[in-house]
């Protein structure tokens, strides 16, 4: 595709040095003649060419997003979710303190 556009380009460059170069010719008649047949008919013709590839990484980028954003909100419910339950540890709970009962100890 790129190679028809640099071609045509280079018809309308010689158009316009044509006219430039001619006898009846002007600088101004050569700018216009390259811009109107050269410029604006390819950029058109490429902006159009390109449409898919815009739309494909568009949504590209919108699937990557969106699995980011699912990585995110997993992330934050494990986070804010415990693994165990405080008291699972399989250790007995301690006497409080100051109940007035010592803890039994062996003889050594």
């Amino acid at each position: 595709m790129y190679l028809v556009v640099i071609a045509w380009l280079y018809v309308t460059l010689m158009m316009a040095v044509a006219e430039a170069s001619n006898s009846n010719g002007s600088l101004l008649g050569a700018i216009i003649t390259f811009v109107l047949y050269g410029l604006l008919p390819v950029s058109l013709v490429v902006y159009l060419m390109a449409t898919p590839l815009r739309r494909k990484a568009l949504k590209k980028a919108r699937d990557a997003a969106s699995v980011q954003q699912d990585a995110q909100a997993n992330l934050h419910q494990l986070v804010s979710q415990p693994l165990l339950d405080p008291d699972t540890g399989g250790e007995p709970p301690a006497a409080p303190t100051g109940s007035g009962v010592a803890p039994m100890r062996k003889e050594p």
